[in-house]
């Protein structure tokens, strides 16, 4: 059974660490990812995350209990960085302002501004993806299918409206969100044969407009 992990506020026990709880915490979290992303879970060594953290190991067990526990809280966290992602996508339904194309371009742009800001993000997100069971689980309700709920609408309207090109709208999500994701969290891949991720403005104007092209002209005479 996996442990919950520990309130970073809580009382300690007697002989537990008691350096920087909350801080602790907080770099252990962004260690992990980084680690998990690169190895994978199976991997992922406790001691190396520790290390990468400038931390004491104990402070894993301190904070989360376990191995399992620190990925789940991973995910826990991705998942409150990005619910702006989340947000605004919905919000953007109901802005009569703009037409339902601008509405999809608009949450595409904040998606990919999210992902550029943390590259990490996108790497952990491809190597859990190939995870099974729980993590798997995990992976999906709490980073998949809230975004997915609130960005299909969007697309389904814009293809109601003629302004995208008609096509199934979970694929077609799939493609731009981890055609995104991936293409930022490997730049390192894209920089063997291209200069363009040296150039970050450039790189980030090019792949949108790049993006953009994928959703077809409109097709509304």
């Amino acid at each position: 059974m996996n442990k919950t992990p520990r309130s970073v506020g809580a009382p300690r026990g007697r002989g537990r660490p008691s350096a920087n709880c909350a801080q602790g915490a907080d770099t252990l979290l962004r260690s992990a990812r980084r680690t998990f992303a690169l190895r994978g879970f199976e991997a992922a060594s406790v001691r190396e995350i520790a290390r990468q953290a400038g931390v004491d190991a104990a402070l894993i067990s301190h904070h989360f209990g376990s191995k399992e526990a620190l990925w789940m809280a991973v995910v826990e966290q991705i998942a409150r960085q990005v619910q702006s992602i989340f947000d605004t996508a919905a919000d953007l339904r109901g802005d009569a302002t703009l037409t339902p194309r601008q509405r999809v371009e608009q949450g595409l742009i904040h998606f990919s501004d999210r992902v550029f800001e943390d590259p990490d993000i996108g790497m952990f997100f491809s190597t859990a993806a190939t995870e099974e069971g729980e993590r798997l689980n995990a992976l999906v309700d709490q980073l998949v299918r809230p975004f997915h709920n609130v960005f299909m609408p969007l697309l389904e309207d814009a293809m109601a409206a003629g302004e995208i090109t008609p096509c199934d709208p979970h694929l077609l999500f799939t493609l731009l969100t981890q055609g995104i994701s991936k293409t930022v969290a490997y730049s390192h891949v894209l920089r063997a044969v291209s200069p363009l991720p040296d150039d970050a403005v450039r790189f980030k104007r090019e792949l949108l407009e790049t993006v953009f092209r994928l959703l077809g002209p409109a097709t509304r005479d």
